[in-house]
């Protein structure tokens, strides 16, 4: 007869964050980083985003499954939130949804937004059938709770070094304006490119999570540098904790 030892189960094997097939993805990524940016060389405002998605379909290869390091990534990002419910929530700048999709069994009801009108319409069409997803065309700069509503959970990934040039004040005002939309001890999921630390996106990342950790109302919880993203993870705080 086996002993305990020998009948154990063996463990799975961790996944590396990436394969060599991803090497595709960061060119792939890289190419829409550049065609965005020649875009934006010609012409202004959200309809740069909506000639990205018409050109490329998927710029950033995100709904792409044979790429291991996105779909890694996000469900890691998930797996970093607290067990806990979450009745409403946010993603910011959604593009095709991907992420949305994840979270959406983790929530009540989330709304997917993007600048990019074509992004947030194939959004819908690929989410077709998850009844608590909802997408709509919104600038990350005039979201308000007022006309918004204000959520228990937001997403902010890989999005906000894409308002560049992001000087301190609009970057500040941003992240006023995101706190504003969370309820006392609603959660902030901030997430960015972060490579060695010492080149400009890595710096850009830095900046941005050290305005959000600095703004008054929020607090710091976690933090997570992983491979390639830096994450943090930040609360409301109520009116007795501020």
């Amino acid at each position: 007869m086996k002993s305990a030892r020998e009948r154990r189960l063996p463990a799975a094997p961790r996944k590396f964050f990436m394969s060599l097939r991803d090497i595709a993805f960061w060119i792939r990524s890289a190419q829409a980083d550049s065609m965005l940016g020649k875009l934006r060389g010609e012409n202004h405002g959200p309809h740069v985003f909506d000639a990205l998605y018409d050109n490329l379909g998927d710029p950033w290869l995100s709904s792409a499954s044979c790429y291991r390091y996105q779909r890694l990534k996000y469900q890691r990002l998930v797996g970093m939130l607290p067990q806990r419910p979450f009745g409403r929530a946010l993603d910011i700048g959604c593009g095709l949804g991907v992420l949305t999709r994840f979270l959406a069994p983790h929530v009540g009801t989330i709304v997917g937004v993007d600048v990019s009108a074509k992004a947030a319409e194939r959004a819908a069409l690929m989410s077709a059938g998850i009844t608590n997803i909802q997408f709509r065309q919104s600038d990350l700069r005039t979201l308000n709770p007022a006309s918004d509503g204000q959520f228990d959970l937001i997403v902010l990934a890989d999005t906000m070094y894409y308002l560049s040039p992001l000087p301190d004040e609009t970057l500040q005002c941003i992240s006023r304006q995101v706190t504003q939309l969370l309820v006392p001890g609603g959660m902030l999921l901030l997430a960015n490119h972060f490579f060695f630390g010492f080149d400009s996106d890595s710096r850009l990342s830095r900046r941005i999570h050290d305005c959000f950790e600095q703004q008054p109302g929020l607090k710091l919880s976690r933090s997570h540098r992983r491979c390639f993203y830096l994450v943090s993870l930040l609360e409301r705080q109520t009116a007795e904790s501020c």
